[in-house]
């Protein structure tokens, strides 16, 4: 199952970088601290995936250790992405590949 998580969290990023989401640079330190969910007061989505949720995930897989119960961030980029679903449909799926294998690995 990390397999699958391991490759679905790679096309997620290979997605970002397609679609030009993917920064080269960091956000401030400070952006990154956010405690708010997806750290929505202080980065984009794009920006949350790339600077928070794959390094996050990708140390689980790496360290062996245990992933999220259930994982739903399709749901907020299909909110973040609405009226530009079809420009995103790509990485709505990818996001939907991500939720189901880290749910139920």
């Amino acid at each position: 199952m990390s397999n699958d998580v391991a490759n679905a969290l790679f096309d997620l990023e290979a997605q970002l970088r397609v679609l030009g989401l993917w920064q080269e640079q960091s956000p401030p330190l400070e952006a990154l601290a956010s405690t708010q969910p997806f750290c929505i007061d202080t980065l984009t989505l794009p920006q949350w995936l790339q600077f928070i949720f794959l390094p996050r995930m990708h140390a689980l897989l790496d360290n062996e250790l245990a992933l999220p119960e259930a994982c739903s961030v399709t749901p907020m980029a299909q909110e973040y992405f609405k009226g530009q679903e079809q420009a995103y449909t790509s990485l709505l799926l990818v996001l939907e590949r991500v939720d189901y294998s880290i749910s139920s690995a």
